[in-house]
């Protein structure tokens, strides 16, 4: 912040603000106005002391020619002005973004709230920040593929024609005299109709000379029956006040002949105004379109229109703020076998440039939760214009992302998992005088337990989370020198979005701050499902762990003559479980006291696994030719009962086995008898006593060389036979749905 302040001082002093222009950036205006933006760019940079407009305007030309690198360095050479207009932040922000510097495109937006706190964009982008993390990860969604029918001009806007598809391009279809659009320099557009075999369009060819005229024509829209088609082209007849051409819808049908008749004026075009991007039902009786017609939101609204009974259209309405925004929304797609709506914009959060997005129908005209496509749909460039067959399975898009042929292309996708239309949950974490807590870590479960999302909370606290409708979350909030705060969320609503703060207490004092860790690895475990437990006051807590493995629970409260008892039960999936018991005098002094001697680790198993590698067992012994169990053994025994305990879904098979002294089949059947006698005592000390079960396997498992064969004698020594005579507890199951139900409390005297 120190150096954009230092920054400010520094550009302001050396921004050209000259009252008057000189006539060589007017020459540039009138190119501008034109939309002759390669020209206004060229006569721009050849003007000494541009102005701050002009040299807004010379930001904006490389814009809308798809030059974000350039476009972002001019802005940077005035967006510190007290000149600025928030509209400049915003475009700032967007060729940031577009550059892929999302830190500094997301302070810029900041900057862009400040100043137009009402702006939809403003609002939306600040709420929905969070999301745009999980919008650059690849879902593993989309198979997307370029097409050889892409040229070195432009192609884009695909649109289905019976079993053809039809898109707009500007490749020279004539020979002849070369014409070419003032804004990008390329020829101007003309509508194309090609074959599709395998996903690839091919063998290119006019969809109607009659329809193709001199200048713009397309992107176009078609009936089931392919007879009614709605086109975007120039408006030849007329031009506006401030003498710019704009763009208008017409009608053709087609004759009993296969031919497409002379275009009919929709009823809305005007000089003044743009409209176009049409998307016509199956009947052709209801059309969505694009258009920066006044009392729209602002940029290009999307609007749907209606005909009446006698095939006249209605009164076009205004999709309203779920889809519009102050900047541009265009090339709506309405999905009519699933009701859904795609578009692209670049007014919502996005990735960069033009996005697209897609919104279920609400009913009654409305649209519920705008969800963005994500990566790799979606990129830093202008991503738009897509079509999806009746299957939701396969269809087509436009893009200029890098790796094209030419300036807008065409691309393939097949959808490889359906959309997921979710809820948003919302909120803010704060402390219990309602300041908002900055860098604040939010976790968001399921209602196993499972981290599906996290974030860290920006300086005005807020979160924001999209998630599954009809189902329960909890969320959690972690900061240092905080207890956690907590809360839970209910997408069982109507409503698209879930309001749920964040409490947290300020540590007050003296307080218990534990980490919980992978045993093997050291590491935290994020996802540790704990029952905080006083033994004193007989009262129980649930803790979820954060990333940081780590919680801290005040100590301060909960004393009996100065002391604490804690019992600490540790679950989590793929983990054997645990108690450990925590007594101590209460601390007097110190903000929070860590006990690096309470051990927290977990250990990870597998079925098959041997318990006495998590747990000290130690030789478990019986009297000579006994198998009743003795005091010592039993004290060993306990330890395996209190794991199964702590793991009410473990399955264990205790094996007994022996050296090779004696016969076979005696050393078979006393191992037998002591192993069943020991998985006795076990069982009757554990939940659900089918969980373990004894095996003798006498001397069939050696696990070194001291074999006995015949009249032969081991040369083996005491130890080396003392090795083969073990007890092991091989895990053979493991129930992760059933968890500890309920854990008696220790008493202090027990120790920790």
């Amino acid at each position: 912040m120190k150096k954009i302040i230092l920054l400010l001082a520094v550009l302001f002093v050396g921004i050209g603000l000259q009252a008057q222009k000189s006539s060589k950036e007017l020459k540039g205006d009138k190119l501008y106005k034109q939309f002759y933006f390669s020209g206004a760019i060229e006569k721009y940079n050849k003007v000494d002391g541009l102005t701050l407009d002009g040299q807004r305007k010379l930001a904006l030309s490389y814009k809308n020619t798809n030059k974000p690198v350039e476009s972002e360095e001019v802005f940077s050479r005035f967006i510190y002005s007290k000149e600025v207009i928030p509209e400049d932040l915003f475009n700032y922000a967007s060729m940031l973004r577009m550059n892929g510097k999302y830190e500094e495109s997301h302070a810029w937006m900041k900057q862009f709230e400040l100043a137009a706190p009402l702006d939809y964009r403003a609002k939306n982008y600040v709420t929905s920040a969070s999301l745009l993390e999980n919008m650059l990860k690849d879902q593993g969604r989309y198979d997307i593929a370029e097409l050889d029918i892409n040229s070195e001009q432009q192609d884009f806007g695909p649109a289905y024609y019976g079993d053809l598809v039809v898109f707009a391009s500007s490749r020279e279809g004539y020979k002849g005299v070369k014409r070419t659009y003032n804004w990008n320099g390329l020829p101007f557009l003309n509508l194309y109709k090609a074959d599709v075999n395998l996903g690839q369009l091919s063998n290119e060819r006019f969809l109607n000379k009659s329809i193709n005229d001199k200048f713009h024509e397309g992107p176009a829209a078609f009936t089931a029956d392919g007879k009614y088609m709605a086109y975007t082209q120039n408006n030849y007849d007329g031009e506006s006040e401030d003498n710019t051409v704009k763009l208008q819808l017409f009608f053709a049908t087609k004759n009993e002949d296969g031919k497409w008749e002379t275009g009919e004026s929709f009823k809305l075009n005007s000089n003044e105004y743009n409209i176009g991007h049409p998307w016509l039902s199956s009947d052709g009786k209801v059309m969505y379109f694009a258009s920066d017609m006044p009392g729209g939101l602002g940029g290009s609204d999307i609007y749907r229109i209606t005909k009446n009974e006698d095939g006249t259209w209605g009164d076009a309405v205004n999709l309203g703020s779920k889809i519009n925004s102050e900047g541009g929304e265009k090339f709506p797609f309405y999905q009519e076998g699933q009701e859904v709506l795609f578009f692209a914009s670049d007014g919502h959060l996005g990735i960069g440039g033009l996005d697209l997005f897609i919104a279920p129908d609400a009913g009654g005209g409305k649209f519920s939760n705008v969800l963005n496509l994500g990566t790799p749909m979606n990129t830093r460039y202008d991503d738009f214009a897509l079509i999806v067959d009746n299957n939701m399975r396969k269809g087509y898009f436009s893009s200029n992302r890098e790796g094209g042929k030419g300036s807008d292309d065409i691309y393939s996708f097949q959808l490889l998992k359906p959309f997921i239309f979710g809820k948003t949950i919302k909120g803010v974490a704060k402390d219990k005088q309602g300041n908002l807590l900055a860098s604040t870590e939010v976790m968001l479960y399921n209602e196993s337990g499972v981290v599906i999302d996290s974030l860290k909370t920006d300086k005005d606290g807020a979160y924001s989370f999209t998630v599954d409708p009809d189902e329960k979350f909890k969320l959690l909030g972690a900061k240092t020198n905080y207890f956690d705060g907590k809360n839970t969320a209910d997408t069982h609503t109507e409503e698209d979005v879930v309001y749920a703060d964040l409490e947290l207490e300020k540590d007050p004092g003296i307080s218990l701050y534990c980490i919980v860790t992978d045993k093997e690895k050291g590491e935290p475990l994020e996802g540790v499902s704990i029952k905080f437990l006083n033994n004193i006051k007989g009262t129980e807590e649930d803790i979820i762990t954060s990333s940081t493995g780590d919680f801290m629970r005040p100590l301060k409260d909960n004393k009996l003559n100065d002391r604490i008892s804690y019992n600490i039960v540790l679950e989590k999936d793929g983990y054997l479980a645990k108690t450990v018991t925590y007594n101590q005098l209460l601390e007097k002094e110190g903000q929070y006291k860590i006990h690096e001697d309470l051990d927290l680790t977990m250990n990870k198993m597998d079925v098959g696994m041997d318990l006495s590698k998590f747990v000290q067992i130690n030789p478990i012994y019986f009297d000579y030719n006994k198998y009743a169990i003795r005091k010592d053994a039993a004290l060993e025994l306990d330890k395996v009962v209190k794991v199964m305990n702590e793991n009410p879904g473990m399955y264990v098979e205790l094996g007994s086995h022996t050296d090779c002294r004696g016969s076979e089949s005696y050393n078979e059947k006393l191992s037998d008898k002591r192993a069943k006698a020991s998985a006795k005592y076990i069982a009757s000390k554990i939940t659900t006593p089918e969980r373990i079960f004894g095996k003798g396997y006498g001397e069939s498992q050696l696990i070194n060389q001291c074999a006995c064969e015949g009249r032969v004698k081991s040369k083996c020594s005491d130890e080396e036979h003392q090795a083969n005579r073990r007890t092991e507890f091989r895990i053979t199951k493991m129930d992760a749905s059933v968890k500890v139900k309920n854990n008696s409390p220790q008493s202090f005297e027990e120790g920790k």
